[in-house]
């Protein structure tokens, strides 16, 4: 168990755990591993390898923005602290060189050697590494590779099924890791369920919320443009082919009145969806902004397509809405069932509109805001520590 003081679960003059973390990009966009370690950076010591993905390259805006910043994050030879404050400690950060594809044979080993080369030679300066901690399966060639005490993968997604990703390597890379870690921590019971197919056992970490973050409130309301009008549903996250088109098409036709903005990150989104005029695309905005803008929608909605990929995912988002206290309407998935005492959950398109309509009329019911209380046993800090437990646990 975590202590609650500084020091952690170590006595005074103990050597502090190193962890090593593969993960996405540090502070490039809110994840579940980066809000977990976030949480025990004060009790473990953290380096944090950024990786370069695992999309196949494509001759586009969004990936030559990457590269030029993986290049930039590459010729910074010495891994680097963050900007940090005398409370807010922050992981060494590296960005390795890396080759950016893994279906050959060749591809595998370059990258073997790549990256060997580089963190052998970061640890031969004395670090020790207790735990190495993975969210990706790109690692699949480390394992044996790297003076690490113990494997830990953290299931976050179902990567066969992920669209732009070579499903199939990833896939192959994924079993690989599953068969070969000392212990794997799944996001959800059906990753679980489906790491069990692959031939290991897992255990439960869901995801938390921070809960203050979201229910905080400005003196004055957030400013939206003058060409989006009210009354206003809003989106977060990664605005992409998961999204139920028809859906929104319906939405849009069914309630002409209503301003239904997507905020987030663009990739390889339904071209449809800039040709709907009540429709608003926005770029991705920081945490504190986000939550200005949902204290001022009137309803917060996750309209997703009914699909393989959308019933093995966990959107972090969902407690996010909840904590927010405003009225929220998603889809009928198994990562929202849980909490269908907490929102309105919609089967049908029908059932949508009509739960939008419903919430833009009566807000959150009763019951709903009683369901939401259980989000105080919620918070990331109260996952982490259990999370941890997670990690050292022998079984």
């Amino acid at each position: 168990m975590i202590s609650s003081d500084h020091g952690g679960p170590y006595a005074k003059g103990e050597r502090r755990e190193h962890w090593l973390v593969f993960s996405d990009d540090w502070g490039r966009h809110p994840s579940s591993c980066q809000y977990l370690i976030e949480q025990l950076l004060d009790r473990i010591d953290v380096t944090w390898v950024n990786t370069i993905g695992m999309r196949p390259p494509r001759f586009d805006r969004v990936t030559l923005d990457r590269v030029w910043g993986k290049i930039r994050g590459n010729f910074n030879s010495r891994p680097r602290n963050p900007k940090q404050s005398k409370h807010s400690p922050q992981p060494r950060v590296i960005t390795p060189w890396m080759w950016p594809w893994y279906r050959r044979r060749w591809d595998r080993a370059l990258n073997r050697w790549l990256l060997g080369t580089q963190l052998n030679k970061l640890l031969s300066q004395g670090t020790q590494v207790d735990i190495a901690l993975t969210t990706i399966p790109i690692v699949a060639d480390l394992i044996d590779q790297l003076p690490v005490n113990r494997w830990v993968y953290y299931c976050v997604d179902d990567f066969s099924l992920w669209p732009g990703l070579d499903q199939k390597t990833m896939g192959r890379l994924e079993q690989e890791v599953v068969l070969r870690v000392d212990r794997i921590v799944a996001a959800s019971d059906r990753l679980q369920g489906r790491l069990n197919s692959l031939g290991r056992q897992s255990a439960l970490c869901t995801h938390g919320v921070d809960i203050q973050k979201w229910q905080s409130t400005t003196v004055n309301p957030y400013s939206w443009p003058s060409n989006i009008r009210r009354p206003l549903a809003l989106f977060w996250g990664v605005i992409d082919r998961r999204l139920d088109t028809e859906l929104i098409v319906d939405l849009c036709q069914r309630l002409p009145d209503l301003s239904l903005v997507l905020v987030g990150p663009r990739q390889q989104a339904d071209p449809v969806l800039e040709q709907l005029s009540n429709v608003h695309l926005v770029p991705a905005v920081k945490t504190d902004e986000l939550a200005a803008m949902a204290q001022s929608a009137d309803c917060l909605v996750m309209p997703y397509a009914i699909t393989p990929l959308t019933l093995a995912m966990q959107p972090l988002k969902l407690k996010e809405y909840l904590a927010t206290g405003r009225p929220t309407i998603v889809r009928q998935l198994p990562s929202t069932e849980p909490w269908s005492n907490a929102c309105d959950v919609a089967e049908t398109h029908q059932a949508f509109v009509e739960s939008i309509r419903r919430c833009l009329k009566e807000g959150v019911s009763r019951e709903q805001i009683v369901a939401r209380r259980s989000l105080q046993s919620e918070s990331w800090h109260q996952k982490a520590a259990f999370f941890y437990e997670l990690v050292h646990d022998a079984n």
